[in-house]
């Protein structure tokens, strides 16, 4: 009988000290691939239990002369936030996906994959945070409703909260009124379908720079800003500090080159304009007349914007946005939105465009949106974003929804009272 209880008790020693020598030692740093996807790993000394995965938002493809493809593995949105969220405790991790461009099915399994490489490697989080930025927020919403049982929070931040189809819907309406004030040349393609292989960079930006330098272009370049509802319907009717002429050559990027390589992926058109119903606001009529548009013109303007309601897509072309992603809204966990006010590209009344989504599928208690005085796509302080990030571990740790106190209007934020516009179209 002693032997028995010897050899049992040295066979558990041992195995207890196989463990221990094959258990990874925190702190730690993995970097490698996964099918593909470059990742990278950090882990504090003190982890407190969350792993939050980072999912980086666009990243242009190299599919022109001189282009470098971005494949760094980020953990955060800025290599600045990495020790201060080390710091208290959390995990990072982050993909940089199999492709660039608008990879949003690549991401959401380069994500999965990452998130139980993490439960193999390192062990099983307590909990995880999905975080992402702006088309990382397309991958995030859909991944908590595809992947319920892995994720178990999502910060989305600038979040795409229309969906893939209605956002680049709206970059088709960009491109409809660019062609009607200034027009399209037709090497690009027409504003329902641009050519495949379009470059931004030598082709569009230096035709936008000239029109830029000309001040008397301003006016239309509000009309165009307005019409597509840029930086949102209501929010201010002239361009605020320090927006133009940025948003312009930011949306238009979008609504050239990087739709040129969605369409690629898509096999063909996505963006149609049926449904769409192109107008103004007293308001914004009259701020154009004071910039010395006549009013006759303006309605001119918006006579040929409506005649060009024609343009629509294949259905396989649409599904295949659909699919990549637009959400039902059926989420099973916390979800935590951020946006600043004057967002150019991914404009807040995206936000109201998800609130709706979620309400239809009756989860409204799941989702907490809050908003900066920002200027500029994911334009946040390390601040409000580590504030951010703390208000949804608390959510999904302690089971405590977030209010207005956990958002102080001292670090930017606005006051819970602000309620985005809705989208201009449809």
């Amino acid at each position: 009988m002693l032997k028995k209880t010897t050899y049992v008790v040295f066979f558990l020693l041992v195995f207890t000290l196989q463990f221990a020598v094959a258990a990874p030692q925190h702190p730690l740093d993995l970097a490698g691939d996964i099918q593909g996807a470059p990742y990278r790993i950090l882990v504090p000394q003190n982890w407190n239990g969350t792993l939050l995965l980072y999912a980086h938002g666009y990243r242009d493809k190299a599919d022109h002369p001189g282009e470098i493809e971005n494949r760094a593995a980020d953990v955060a949105p800025s290599a600045a936030l990495e020790p201060v969220l080390l710091a208290q405790g959390y995990a990072l991790a982050g993909s940089a996906y199999r492709d660039n461009g608008w990879a949003v099915h690549e991401g959401i399994e380069d994500m999965k994959n990452l998130a139980l490489f993490f439960r193999h490697r390192v062990g099983n989080p307590h909990n995880t945070i999905l975080w992402g930025v702006s088309m990382g927020t397309v991958i995030s919403f859909a991944s908590m409703e595809r992947y319920s049982d892995l994720y178990n929070g999502a910060l989305c931040a600038c979040a795409v909260g229309a969906g893939a189809s209605q956002s680049w819907d709206s970059a088709g309406d960009l491109a409809l009124a660019y062609d009607a004030l200034f027009g399209m040349p037709h090497s690009w393609g027409t504003p329902g379908d641009v050519r495949d292989d379009l470059d931004f960079e030598s082709e569009v930006q230096p035709k936008l720079l000239s029109e830029v330098n000309n001040p008397a272009n301003f006016p239309k370049f509000e009309f165009i800003r307005l019409v597509v509802g840029t930086p949102g319907r209501g929010i201010n009717p002239p361009a605020p500090p320090a927006f133009y002429p940025g948003w312009l050559f930011t949306d238009m990027f979008f609504s050239t080159e990087a739709r040129a390589e969605l369409e690629r992926r898509a096999g063909g058109p996505v963006v149609q304009n049926l449904n769409r119903h192109y107008n103004l606001t007293a308001e914004e009529k009259a701020y154009l007349v004071s910039l010395g548009v006549p009013a006759p013109v303006i309605e001119n303007w918006l006579v040929t914007l409506n005649a060009g309601r024609t343009i629509s897509a294949p259905f396989y072309t649409r599904d295949y946005l659909r699919r990549n992603a637009d959400y039902t809204g059926r989420i099973e966990s916390p979800v935590l939105t951020l946006h600043t006010l004057y967002d150019p590209l991914v404009t807040v009344s995206q936000e109201r465009e998800y609130a709706e989504t979620v309400a239809a599928a009756n989860r409204s208690n799941l989702l907490y949106q809050t908003y900066t005085n920002g200027n500029g796509h994911c334009n946040f302080t390390g601040e409000q974003l580590v504030t951010s990030v703390n208000a949804i571990n608390n959510w999904v740790v302690n089971r405590t929804r977030p209010t207005a106190a956990n958002f102080p209007t001292a670090l930017g934020f606005l006051p819970d009272s602000f309620v985005p516009p809705p989208m201009n179209q449809p």
